[in-house]
């Protein structure tokens, strides 16, 4: 099948391109490498069957795909802020230019959205019919609400054109391939704790957060486009085993052996105090299930932290 993933240079999205080529797909990995990298798609340049282009997905281009993932978007708050018009409009118009292609060739089309559309939810866990409690004028807003927007455009292209959509709200993820800037929690613990220096923590600790390793949620995505009767379907992907954020702290520092302090700094602002999918619909309807243990993953992204520092180490 041919098949197109936008930000496919990114963390999640190059993890699923070497999924999709491993699964004898053609594919087309679209990005224009504002968050993503070329060095996390090296490795795919030698599948036959792998294409890159460097493209914005907020202007039209050509193509021809059966399958759309679209992923494109600065996802980490480093990111987000730093790009935040750029971030409204390819999560709005350049959702809008995709699900027109995903019409005209009749193409089926998965929107990888997020669980900040839930915002610092007033429902514990979170259910894909929660509507959610955002901030839409907020720092985070241009993230949180471009992302609403684009679930908005999926399901009137579902409801006005039968178009072949889904919507896939990602949870928490870890793994290799994360930036180890992105100011997200599981890349700060460990790059701090690697180098043994203090980890930050925003706020008093008692946040709480549930992290999927990245092959399961990869997994996940895989079900949700390709498993039947997913066409006009959410589902919440992501780790229901929570924990607070001082707990993700202490974990990592032992599985670093690192001497690291832990240091207490004001809490962001519209930061969710908890973070919990409910994924009952995921296992029921896409027979998805969590395969990889905390700390097994831990260990994995850990090693791979450990080689990035090494190898950016021996080039400076």
């Amino acid at each position: 099948m041919r098949v197109v993933v936008t930000g496919g240079a990114g963390f999640i999205g190059s993890h699923l391109c070497k999924r999709l080529l491993e699964a004898g797909h053609h594919v087309l990995c679209v990005d224009n490498l504002i968050t993503g990298s070329e060095r996390n798609i090296a490795e795919l340049r030698h599948y036959p069957h792998f294409t890159f282009l460097y493209h914005d997905v907020t202007q039209p281009f050509a193509f021809e795909a059966e399958a759309i993932f679209h992923l494109a978007s600065p996802a980490s708050p480093v990111g987000y802020m730093e790009h935040p018009i750029e971030t409204i409009l390819v999560n709005s118009h350049g959702t809008y230019l995709l699900l027109e292609e995903a019409r005209r060739q009749q193409a089926r089309f998965l929107l990888a959205s997020t669980s900040e559309v839930y915002g610092d939810p007033l429902e514990h866990p979170q259910r894909e019919d929660y509507w959610g409690h955002v901030n839409p004028i907020g720092p985070r807003a241009c993230y949180d609400e471009s992302k609403r927007l684009g679930e908005t455009l999926t399901m009137e292209f579902y409801r006005q054109y039968r178009t072949d959509v889904r919507i896939v709200r990602i949870f928490n993820t870890y793994g290799p391939n994360s930036q180890q800037n992105d100011g997200r929690m599981i890349p700060n613990f460990i790059t701090q704790a690697l180098k043994n220096e203090p980890l930050t923590i925003y706020g008093d600790g008692s946040k709480t957060r549930s992290i999927c390793y990245v092959s399961d949620l990869v997994e996940g995505l895989m079900l949700a486009m390709f498993h039947p009767q997913t066409t006009g379907e959410v589902f919440n992907l992501g780790n229901p085993e929570e924990h607070t954020v001082l707990e993700f702290a202490q974990t990592i520092i032992r599985l670093c052996h690192s001497s690291s302090p832990i240091v207490f700094e004001p809490a962001r602002v519209d930061d969710p105090e908890r973070r919990r999918p409910d994924i009952s619909k995921a296992c029921r309807l896409l027979g998805w299930h969590i395969t990889v243990p905390m700390e097994e993953g831990l260990r994995r992204t850990i090693e791979w932290f450990s080689k990035e520092q090494s190898s950016l180490s021996a080039i400076s």
